[in-house]
């Protein structure tokens, strides 16, 4: 690996990878290299039976991104027009309320502005026969995910940000011929990487662990 990266201990690293919306640099190109980088840290993921069938779009081209950017805008408006406001899902708790307003308020600029962000990483993942599983997917999507959130690790180390993203598989089909995938190509998430104004970041609040954890049976 060529580029310097950011001195973060394993738990930094890990505490402060956050989904980065308002923050991004939308005027500073990102060099290729750079992001071939973070995929080549990416390939080091688990696969089941060391399969490697995964793929990695990457969409830089003016027009493309314009276009997957007005997709994920249309599923975005969509996605909040028919979701609860914050005050009714966490009514009595002020706190997380402002929260989910800020999260929010930050989702509905990366809406706007996707098509500005200047790389749009697709991974992808080969399916054998060209359709996806009716039941258990866990395995297949198993086999891509662990190396996406590598990808946005290694892009935190090298001072990118990225943002974990889905919705454009509301468009899935239109988004599949616009990168001309083949037809057992399938992607898991969009992550828009750019480099990031500010500082640094910090860890997310969240509840303790034992409020989660549950020890030898529910």
């Amino acid at each position: 690996m060529g580029t310097m990266t950011i001195d973060l201990s394993p738990d930094e690293l890990l505490s402060t990878t956050r989904s980065v919306r308002k923050r991004l640099d939308l005027t500073r190109p990102v060099p290729a290299e750079l992001i071939t980088e973070c995929v080549e840290v990416a390939l080091q993921a688990p696969t089941g039976s060391n399969s490697q069938g995964w793929h990695w779009l990457v969409v830089t081209d003016a027009e493309q991104r314009a276009a997957i950017g007005g997709y994920y805008k249309k599923a975005w408006y969509a996605y909040a027009e028919a979701g609860k406001p914050a005050e009714e899902l966490y009514a009595g708790d002020d706190a997380r309320i402002e929260q989910q307003k800020r999260v929010g308020d930050s989702a509905r600029f990366l809406a706007d502005y996707m098509h500005e962000v200047p790389v749009l990483v697709l991974p992808a993942i080969h399916v054998p026969g060209g359709e996806l599983p009716a039941g258990n997917q866990a395995p297949l999507w198993g086999s891509l995910l662990p190396a996406a959130w590598s990808y946005a690790l290694a892009a935190r180390a090298r001072g990118l940000g990225t943002a974990w993203t889905t919705l454009h598989l509301s468009y899935e089909k239109e988004v599949n011929e616009l990168l001309g995938l083949p037809s057992h190509v399938f992607t898991g998430v969009l992550l828009p990487t750019a480099y990031f104004t500010g500082d640094t970041f910090k860890p997310a609040k969240r509840e303790p662990a034992e409020t989660f954890i549950h020890r030898d049976r529910w």
